[in-house]
């Protein structure tokens, strides 16, 4: 049996998202492979609703993540987008419980509503990881039953290079990789492979891209641990591994100027390096994500976290540092963003408290 709906947009011809129930399976088809399957706003609401409605449906027997196209299964949210909402708040003045209600705001809930349901769904929910996965696809993957990568994976939470947090349920995912690795990942916006991804427990099992078909078809005629098992392989060696003593030790750190005061010293090409990159930051997100992280370790749940992401993340549509981040990675494309405050030193805990107050009656709610 087969049933196929789609997630169109007006004036669009093909659709954004493929949903489609196949042979006791609920296939969601990212399709957006020429913005490698950005998230927007109807593309959230699409895969919500197919989640809801298959959790009760005795003819879907597990879900299945892909992303069309050769580049990745998601590259992240549309972030132009969000600069137009951060430009227009930022020159209005909004407040954050005003942006909250923004186009961007508005996404966000669902989208951080929809994480939380992939967490908890009751059926096996099976991402295929291949390619890039970067942000709003970590939160599409990075909460599911069943994660797999491949060689061509290429996982990471930028946020910090445009001025943003880790969000999407990052801080959770991050604040409990092993040791400090998530703390690394998301100040230096390190990118991760195949094996560093499982190492920090973003992903599960490692499969070849070129056994991915057989493994898709494998799917529907066995149980999923059956079918994922005849397919994964040992995952490929990962970095942090022979890494981990010079990470712990210097991402333990209270403070961000601590943390790239130890990098600095360590006298390992790596770990200078990882200071290059933090200095490179946003410093007002990287104090603000340092925060997030060290909270998110003591959170109760991935839906707690959520909430104090969703605050972060409102707060920040009102920020110089995300208009202008997302600006020079983006829009202008120099490369050369101009922070403001300029300095670690200048950021004041002022500046951090400010991300963290309380929205009222626009609180996310999880």
């Amino acid at each position: 049996m087969s049933e196929r709906t789609t997630g169109a947009v007006e004036g669009v011809d093909e659709p954004e998202v493929l949903v489609e129930k196949r042979d006791g399976l609920g296939l969601i088809t990212l399709n957006r492979p020429r913005a490698i399957n950005a998230l927007n706003h109807p593309m959230a609401l699409t895969i919500l609703d197919a989640l809801r409605a298959w959790a009760d449906d005795d003819e879907v027997r597990a879900v299945v993540l892909t992303g069309a196209g050769e580049r990745g299964l998601c590259a992240g949210g549309d972030i132009v987008a969000i600069h137009n909402d951060a430009k227009h708040a930022v020159a209005q003045g909004d407040s954050p419980e005003v942006s909250a209600d923004s186009p961007s705001g508005t996404f966000w809930r669902d989208e951080y509503i929809l994480n939380a349901l992939i967490k908890r769904y009751p059926k096996p929910y099976v991402a295929i990881m291949d390619g890039i996965v970067m942000g709003g696809g970590v939160g599409l993957s990075g909460h599911a039953s069943h994660r797999i990568v491949t060689e061509r994976s290429m996982v990471g939470m930028p946020e910090t290079g445009i001025g943003f947090i880790p969000d999407v349920g990052g801080t959770w995912l991050l604040a409990h990789a092993p040791g400090e690795i998530g703390t690394h990942v998301a100040l230096t916006t390190a990118r991760m492979s195949a094996g560093d991804a499982i190492v920090a427990g973003f992903a599960d099992y490692f499969v070849p891209s070129e056994h991915l078909p057989a493994l898709l078809e494998a799917l529907r005629d066995n149980e999923i641990e059956v079918a994922i098992a005849k397919f994964a392989q040992p995952a490929p060696v990962s970095e942090f591994v022979a890494q981990r003593d010079w990470i712990d030790v210097c991402y333990s750190a209270d403070t961000v100027e601590e943390i790239v005061h130890r990098l600095q010293i360590d006298g390992r090409a790596e770990a200078a390096k990882a200071a290059q990159d933090v200095l490179a930051k946003s410093p007002v997100a990287l104090k603000v994500t340092l925060r997030s992280l060290r909270e998110a370790r003591g959170a109760a749940n991935l839906e707690a976290a959520l909430n104090r992401e969703y605050r972060v993340s409102a707060a920040s549509l009102n920020t110089h540092d995300l208009v202008e981040g997302i600006r020079a990675q983006v829009i202008d494309k120099d490369r050369n963003p101009q922070w403001s405050p300029a300095t670690l030193a200048d950021v004041t805990e002022a500046d951090v408290d400010a991300y963290f107050g309380p929205l009222g009656d626009r609180e996310l709610g999880l």
